[in-house]
């Protein structure tokens, strides 16, 4: 299991927008290679983004689906990358400064697969870690009005 987080300059509702854009995980989730369709309604509960993660030539096509939410607090996600496995994260967004910034902390929790091994290795949850610092470091950036 990993637990990040972050500050982002920016409120709430424009980190929120960010999550609720089923095409902007391929620009700040690592490993995201693209997005190729998402549901109409994400990210309605069940809704669901398909993409490719990979890393150089070897690529999964797989799915990642909405298991909660509460809009512009809190977004869960059943996240796929079979037969590496499977895990669920939840993003958390609290407004601060006032409001006129975010903290978001972000919960990776490996269910199923490889994952759940590897979770259990202190190095790999140590990559896990900084993998989604990156992850939360290049959201901050899109929120922030920049580019992943």
């Amino acid at each position: 299991m990993a637990t990040n987080s972050i500050t982002i300059d920016a409120p709430v509702e424009r980190v929120y927008a960010v999550l609720a854009d089923g095409r902007s995980y391929a620009e700040w989730v690592v490993g995201a290679k693209r997005i190729r369709k998402v549901d109409p309604d994400w990210p309605a509960i069940g809704s669901k983004f398909h993409h490719r993660v990979g890393a150089g030539p070897i690529t999964i096509d797989d799915e990642s689906e909405v298991l909660d939410v509460e809009p512009r607090q809190r977004l869960k996600l059943r996240v796929r990358a079979r037969p590496a496995g499977e895990a669920h994260v939840t993003l958390t967004l609290a407004a601060t400064n006032g409001g006129s910034a975010t903290n978001v902390e972000m919960e990776e929790h490996p269910v199923r697969g490889f994952a759940t091994v590897v979770g259990r290795n202190p190095i790999a949850d140590w990559l896990l870690a900084r993998r989604n610092d990156e992850a939360l470091r290049r959201l901050k950036n899109r929120a922030e009005g920049g580019h992943a």
